[in-house]
């Protein structure tokens, strides 16, 4: 009897324990950017005694870096806007449906997940050549958007599978128009999973970069573009400061959209 109250005490303390020690794990090799991007070196290398900040000024200073993080910026808040946009409608309508051939559809919309990276870059770089939208900030955006869009499809979906339809009708039988329905009914219900299908939107396109080596070159550039360049033809510490603002900016975004899920629930 004392073996499995013991048990039971240590149970939980272990598996959070040991899910915190997978996590670390995963999350080692981006933590390491971290140190390396504080060093005084001009080459990638953990600091010895003195910290440095001057990596993270050339991201502002430099004008190569700083136009990557404005382009990825403006980039992934366009990219943000449109999948948000296009997988809110997509996951409405398909919700609305309840069909097989809806549920088919939702299998060909969550393509862009399933398919390896590489295959879909040589796919946007064999139909954009053909709509001369390569190197264009067009072409990068809506390749973006196609690959960002599932993942808003995905999230809303799952908020619009707790609300029952008959909501819709009830609102439609009181003289509402589908406009108003989905304005004031069904869009507020959902509003949860569309923030955070915006977050993932975002993130998506944020770090994306097997598709944007197919589809950009120099016209367009964003911040993974010139870290891939970086690392090719500089090992340039301000390569590590990139990556660790990316992964705080991540984390931000999660983050925030956690703290308003947990928000939620109270």
């Amino acid at each position: 009897m004392g073996v499995s109250l013991s048990w039971s005490r240590l149970r939980w303390p272990l598996l959070v324990g040991v899910t915190w020690a997978v996590l670390m794990f995963l999350m080692l090799p981006t933590l390491v950017a971290v140190p390396v991007s504080l060093t005084t070196e001009r080459y990638l290398s953990l600091p010895h005694g003195a910290i440095s900040f001057q990596h993270y000024a050339t991201l502002v200073t430099d004008p190569t870096w700083r136009n990557s993080v404005i382009q990825s910026l403006i980039i992934g808040a366009t990219v943000t806007v449109l999948a948000t946009t296009l997988g809110t409608a997509a996951a409405i309508g398909l919700w609305r449906l309840s069909s097989w051939w809806a549920e088919a559809a939702r299998v060909l919309f969550l393509a862009p997940m399933i398919v390896p990276p590489i295959v879909s870059a040589l796919a946007f770089y064999k139909m954009f050549a053909q709509l001369r939208l390569i190197d264009t900030f067009a072409g990068v955006i809506l390749a973006h958007t196609l690959l960002a869009t599932p993942y808003v499809l995905v999230t809303v979906a799952a908020s619009l599978a707790t609300i029952d339809l008959r909501q819709e009708q009830a609102s439609r039988s009181l003289g509402a128009s589908m406009w108003r329905t989905m304005r004031s009914v069904i869009v507020p219900q959902i509003m949860p999973g569309i923030i955070a299908g915006a977050v993932f939107a975002f993130i998506i396109s944020w770090d994306e970069i097997v598709v944007t080596l197919f589809v950009a070159a120099r016209a367009v550039y964003t911040l993974p573009r010139k870290m891939w360049d970086g690392v090719n033809e500089a090992v340039d510490p301000t390569i590590a400061a990139a990556a660790t603002v990316l992964f705080l900016i991540t984390m931000v975004l999660i983050g925030m959209q956690v703290l308003r899920q947990a928000r939620g629930h109270e």
